[in-house]
This record gives structure tokens, C-alpha cells and sequence, in this order.
């Protein structure tokens, strides 16, 4: 979980994940909210303003939105970054239930992203 102040939202930076998925037909974006300072409540509807960027190393050439990097980027980060992304937002004007993000790796691909749905947690 990832926590931080919105106090210091001016001196943000973008946050990147790059992890093993437990299912590799799905990529799952970790996107649990809480904003009252407390343990995210799993059962609530809450209000978003997500920007939900995805990318691959299996799409063709011609896929997605290109990306393009400041060019005094440093080039070890640069080798983690992808060339394309495809995407959309979640603005505040919408309240989803409580989760991650999560979309089958074919509806990335073939530009589905009305497909993107919002995962609950399973309770143990």
C-alpha cells in the first residue's frame, strides 16, 4: 500500500511498479483508496481520480499511445520504461467500488479498455 500526503502533491512523482503477476493472462494495477487517514474500507464506493496507464512487452510495434521520455533522462531508468502505453482516467466524479485495477492481457491488446474492471480483495 502506498501512502502520502496530499499536502505534498505539488512535489508528487509518478509511481511505477514492476512486479511478477500471479496470473500473467491479467495485469492488475494495485489501487486500494482511502482518503480519511485510516485502513481503506473494503466494501465502500469511493471517489477516484485515476489515471489507469498500462503497457506490454508482447504488443506489436503499432500499438498504444507512444511515449516519448525527456532526453536527459537517465538510461537505466529508461530500460524499465515502456515505448507505449494505452489507458484511460477515472475522474472524481466517479465513486467505484473499493479495489485494484484489472484487465485481461488480449482486451490490452486489442484496445478494449471499456474491459478495465475494479478487483475487491478477497477476505481470508
Amino acid at each position: 500500500m502506498c501512502c502520502f500526503d496530499n499536502a505534498d502533491a505539488q512535489r508528487a512523482k509518478p509511481l511505477l511498479m514492476w512486479y511478477s503477476p500471479l496470473d500473467p493472462d491479467r495485469l492488475t494495477v494495485p489501487a486500494l483508496d482511502s482518503h480519511t487517514g485510516t485502513a481503506p474500507d473494503l466494501d465502500a464506493a469511493v471517489p477516484v481520480d485515476h489515471w489507469v496507464l498500462l503497457a506490454t512487452d508482447r504488443a506489436p510495434s503499432d500499438w498504444g499511445a507512444p511515449v516519448t521520455y525527456p532526453g536527459d533522462m537517465r538510461h537505466s531508468l529508461r530500460a524499465f520504461l515502456p515505448a507505449a502505453v494505452a489507458g484511460r482516467h477515472y475522474g472524481p466524479e466517479q465513486k467505484l467500488p473499493n479495489g485494484d485495477f484489472t484487465i485481461s492481457h488480449r482486451d490490452l491488446l486489442t484496445g478494449d479498455l471499456d474491459r478495465i474492471e475494479r478487483l475487491r480483495p478477497t477476505r481470508r
